[in-house]
């Protein structure tokens, strides 16, 4: 509150001869005119454009508008557009040109002598028309190959280097298309690039934020398959088989950064599809030094819970969840918190995500002999304190990990499971003997990443009733939910999200519970001891956060099941 007050007193209304001193200010400092409104004066940046809009006579463009208008880059081309700092757009008949610099006489000199026909013109936000046309880039350079990029032999040389400079020196197209969807996904922190074969053409998607967003649709059997042998070679796979999935990973250089990419390849009806997981380590190690479980988002009560499990002196913590909830993360952050240099801490991954400093890491290589029960087995015989399992996937893997909580070591380790009283019956079908999973296990967290909304298009808006039923809320209890949608703009990529915050239910194991488990009672008694104990599910944590206004019913919809 005090920062918006300070802000509201840098203010100052603005007319034409307040405007022409702006402008002189600007030009002395060398900064655009609507920086120096926004950063000086405290105008946001929906304030600033329609007071320019205003004082101006041009209308604004808003990005909630702008999504519903073709832009025409037949007429002006993307380069030329990305150049001047304009997007030309038509509208029917009409065509618009959308500007960030109202005041740039060279801009309008340009534009007259450019297009004969008439314009209407309009003004954008610099960072909307920037966004807008970041995507448009994302789009053209997978779709239509605007971006050249390195020769195939160029492969043999080493690491790769990707940058706009090296990407414009190469011809071949699928090298092409390649490259330039590799840059584009990092260049958008994209989790994972999917490359999927359908009918006669190859769809591109990129997993932002956990949902997976269409770049575009190239057409082209044949070189959709060239794409997924480009792939294959990067990966060092056998480009002749094409029956059975096969898994590898290459590296790249962007920016200087080294970038590792884990391939899946799967075949399909069309062909074979892909999947390219971006792993760049030095922004990992970069977030997860001086990681705290504070900054992951969970609320105050389960990082109390957490940090008190990850400091037993031993037993087993259990964190459980779908791929890409941020499983890892949260144990590197508990780790991390309890790491003072008394303790030998050892892991074992598949891959090592994180780098830590005082912590032995061990990558698995299933290729050599080295899995998880192996490693697992050597780690036990290496003097351990704490050790972290990255996932368990057989019974042998559990039965060694529970052996480990057992003798004195606390165990921090993974399983892929909807809910905390899945895991239980994940380890009752591995065959696992129950009395010595409850006497080994401390605790088990369950947990999701939730999509928060952008501060900067967020309106509010209620849902009709039926999906305020639908979605297991009373009518009489919506009064107390803060709905809020986000609409789209250039801080979020029109996406109306911007940043997750996860949310966790955690189950604490007491005599109750374990006598529970171990008796084989319904899930059901199970759930209902745990609610008795205080464990907060992960439906009602999403509903927490819908009822502050941090992220709209539909994503909490989309996160967690309705209870």
């Amino acid at each position: 509150m005090i920062e918006l007050s300070e802000q509201s007193e840098k203010k100052l209304p603005l007319d034409m001869y307040r405007l022409s001193d702006v402008r002189q200010e600007a030009v002395k400092q060398g900064v655009a005119v609507i920086q120096l409104l926004e950063e000086s004066y405290g105008y946001t940046p929906h304030e600033i454009i329609r007071e320019l809009g205003q004082l101006m006579h041009i209308p604004v463009l808003e990005m909630k508008t702008v999504h519903t208008l073709k832009p025409a880059f037949e007429l002006l081309p993307f380069s030329e557009a990305a150049l001047h700092e304009c997007v030309l757009f038509q509208k029917g008949t009409d065509y618009l040109l959308a500007i960030s610099d109202p005041f740039s006489s060279k801009l309008r000199a340009w534009a007259e002598e450019r297009f004969e026909m008439g314009l209407e013109w309009y003004l954008m936000h610099p960072a909307d028309l920037s966004a807008y046309l970041t995507q448009q880039e994302k789009t053209m350079r997978a779709m239509d190959n605007v971006l050249p990029a390195i020769g195939l032999d160029d492969i043999q040389s080493g690491i790769e280097d990707l940058s706009l400079k090296t990407i414009n020196e190469g011809t071949s197209q699928v090298v092409r298309l390649v490259h330039s969807t590799l840059y584009d996904a990092h260049k958008s922190q994209a989790s994972d690039i999917h490359l999927e074969m359908v009918a006669g053409a190859l769809s591109i998607k990129y997993r932002i934020d956990g949902v997976l967003t269409s770049v575009g649709v190239m057409q082209g059997a044949d070189l959709a398959e060239q794409v997924i042998s480009r792939i294959k070679v990067m990966s060092e796979l056998d480009i002749a088989e094409r029956r059975v999935p096969q898994d590898g990973r290459f590296k790249i250089s962007i920016q200087g950064r080294e970038i590792d990419f884990r391939v899946s390849i799967m075949p399909s009806i069309f062909g074979e599809d892909a999947v390219l997981r971006i792993l760049d380590r030095q922004a990992l190690s970069d977030h997860v030094e001086g990681l705290t479980l504070n900054q992951l988002g969970f609320n105050e009560t389960a990082i109390a819970t957490i940090r008190r499990l990850s400091s037993e002196p031993y037993g087993m913590l259990l964190v459980t969840g779908p791929t890409g909830s941020g499983k890892t993360t949260s144990l590197y952050a508990a780790i991390s918190e309890v790491n003072k240099g008394n303790d030998k801490i050892i892991t074992i991954e598949d891959p090592i995500e994180y780098q830590l400093s005082g912590v032995l890491q061990i990558p698995v290589n299933e290729k050599k002999g080295l899995t998880f029960a192996r490693g697992l087995r050597s780690i036990l015989r290496h003097d351990p304190d704490k050790i972290m399992v990255g996932e368990i996937r057989d019974a042998e893997t559990a039965q060694i990990a529970i052996q480990a909580a057992l003798t004195g070591h606390l165990v921090f380790t993974t399983v892929h499971a909807n809910n905390v009283f899945d895991v239980i019956g994940r380890f009752a079908h591995m065959g696992v003997d129950p009395y010595s999973f409850v006497s080994a296990l401390n605790g088990i967290a369950a947990q999701r990443l939730v999509r928060l909304l952008c501060s900067h298009c967020t309106v509010e808006e209620r849902p009709d009733d039926q999906t305020i039923i639908d979605s297991g809320i009373q009518i009489a209890e919506a009064g107390n939910f803060k709905f809020r949608v986000g609409k789209g703009c250039g801080q979020c990529r029109g996406s109306g999200y911007r940043g997750r915050n996860a949310i966790a239910e955690i189950l604490i194991l007491n005599d109750e519970i374990r006598e529970l488990i171990v008796a084989q009672e319904p899930i059901r008694r199970i759930k209902e001891a745990a609610k008795n104990n205080g464990t907060h599910f992960l439906r009602e944590g999403a509903l927490d956060m819908v009822k502050a206004g941090l992220t709209s019913l539909e994503e909490a919809n989309r996160v967690t099941i309705v209870a």
